[in-house]
């Protein structure tokens, strides 16, 4: 089953706010091989994803071991696909609308987590052809879909969305905000996805303090180590 990109990532913030869980600390079970090396002429192993990953960021301490593998056995996707059957959308076109489009699970992939006080940042590195990272980067989230609410066993939380026009971090990128409000809680995801050479970036920055700015920030020095380290 293909993975929807952006939903997973509303709802695993969302999941944080209903259960006030934190979300991303949970030490991953590396996954070593287990991916294609070539998936559609794109020649990243999952193994040289994770050797491009970012080994440490100022002011946070990793918060997980990198995984790499297949795209659809890494931890984190598992658990954010388990997040997105339990989830309740007040409109669910919203569940079921694909705004970021799909990855394939046996896309080569690898992820890394990094925590600070209160903040939560996670870099994926998906091997990918050009035309799949492209659409990536030029999806948007559908007008309708920009304010909804979710539950999550009994609790709801309120989402609003914001996104920028197309940016240029790498070559192309896309920025989303989310602001969750749950339970009198209130915390901010940014999420930005941006296209290497042959291979898609994401990061994602989550808190009540996370800011467009740092989101973007951490997406340009995880783009400048990606590209030192694959040939």
């Amino acid at each position: 089953m293909a993975h929807r990109l952006l939903p997973i990532t509303l709802l695993l913030s969302t999941a944080a706010a209903v259960c006030a869980c934190g979300g991303g600390t949970e030490r991953a079970r590396p996954v070593h091989g287990t991916a294609p090396a070539e998936i559609a002429g794109v020649g990243y192993t999952a193994d040289q994803l994770a050797q491009a990953l970012l080994t440490e960021l100022p002011g946070y301490r990793r918060a997980s071991e990198p995984d790499s593998g297949s795209y659809g056995t890494l931890k984190a996707i598992q658990d954010a696909a388990r997040l997105q059957r339990q989830a309740v959308l007040d409109k669910p076109r919203c569940g079921t609308n694909r705004p970021g489009g799909t990855v394939a699970p046996d896309v080569p992939a690898a992820l890394v987590t990094f925590a600070a006080r209160g903040r939560t940042v996670t870099e994926t590195l998906m091997g990918m052809g050009v035309a799949d990272a492209e659409k990536q980067v030029n999806a948007r989230v559908p007008a309708g879909c920009l304010r909804f609410r979710t539950r999550v066993g009994s609790g709801w939380a309120q989402h609003r969305v914001v996104e920028s026009p197309k940016g240029d971090i790498g070559e192309g990128s896309r920025t989303v905000g989310i602001a969750t409000t749950s339970n009198g809680t209130y915390t901010r995801t940014w999420y930005v996805v941006a296209r290497g050479r042959h291979y898609l970036a994401t990061i994602s920055l989550s808190g009540p303090t996370a800011t467009r700015t740092e989101a973007e920030t951490l997406a340009r020095t995880a783009l400048a180590q990606a590209e030192r380290i694959l040939p």
